[in-house]
């Protein structure tokens, strides 16, 4: 009589912590997504958003001269679609661009992983898969933190360079719009502007997530990211066909 087979049961997979995840992002964003596909997103769309908008007001002195001309040039197209407005309206503009220049990445910023996060769902169902809303909104929180190093670099920039003289949010970007006039028009510029290193890096590591948490082949992902990046061009496509 042999004696019976005991089977070894296979060793827990080690935990790995969030910590973890924030590096690995950058070299393994599949092994991130997959291991965080039925994780949830809050933390880290929260941790994200502090990151980030921590950098914004250190880089405020950096960015005050960029936000003045930024609004000046709102105000300037405004009034020319509405010349009735007057300069009482022009400096309640003033005042409300200020208050949301300073808040106003804690709450935009997590609005706009959501609504990234819902991109990332309606791809998914475009091509075919299943993705839950969680599930989407937890790729598109991990997707957004190379926009960390993207401030930080921003940061760098501020004691580098002089930027007193810089007119527009994208001259201080990594990409096409960097080299483009700031007056030009605003859609053109935002659709052009969307040709950067850090857009197109999200783009990718949400391409990558879908795929990945999705079960997508390959041909499919990169069609995710066009997808995904399209998405993110609508405001900019909306502004061209305002103008």
């Amino acid at each position: 009589m042999t004696d019976p087979v005991v089977e070894t049961p296979a060793p827990a997979p080690a935990k790995v912590s969030l910590a973890e995840d924030f590096v690995d992002i950058f070299v393994s964003p599949r092994e991130v997504f997959a291991r965080r596909a039925n994780s949830g997103f809050f933390l880290v769309l929260v941790i994200v958003t502090l990151l980030i908008g921590g950098l914004f007001l250190v880089n405020r002195g950096t960015m005050e001269g960029i936000m003045d001309a930024e609004f000046q040039r709102g105000m300037a197209q405004a009034m020319k679609n509405n010349p009735s407005m007057t300069e009482q309206q022009v400096e309640m503009g003033r005042k409300v661009a200020g208050y949301t220049t300073t808040i106003g990445t804690f709450v935009f910023l997590p609005i706009a992983m959501l609504l990234t996060g819902l991109g990332a769902w309606l791809t998914a169902k475009i091509l075919g898969a299943t993705l839950a809303y969680s599930q989407a909104a937890m790729i598109a929180t991990y997707s957004f933190i190379p926009r960390v190093v993207e401030s930080l670099a921003v940061s760098v920039q501020g004691l580098m360079l002089d930027t007193s003289g810089l007119r527009g949010r994208f001259q201080l970007s990594f990409g096409v719009g960097r080299f483009l006039d700031p007056d030009m028009s605003p859609g053109i510029l935002g659709l052009l502007g969307r040709v950067d290193v850090f857009t197109l890096w999200v783009t990718v590591l949400l391409a990558i997530g879908i795929a990945v948490v999705a079960k997508l082949p390959k041909d499919k992902a990169v069609l995710a990211g066009v997808i995904m990046w399209i998405f993110g061009a609508l405001p900019s496509v909306w502004a061209l066909v305002r103008s």
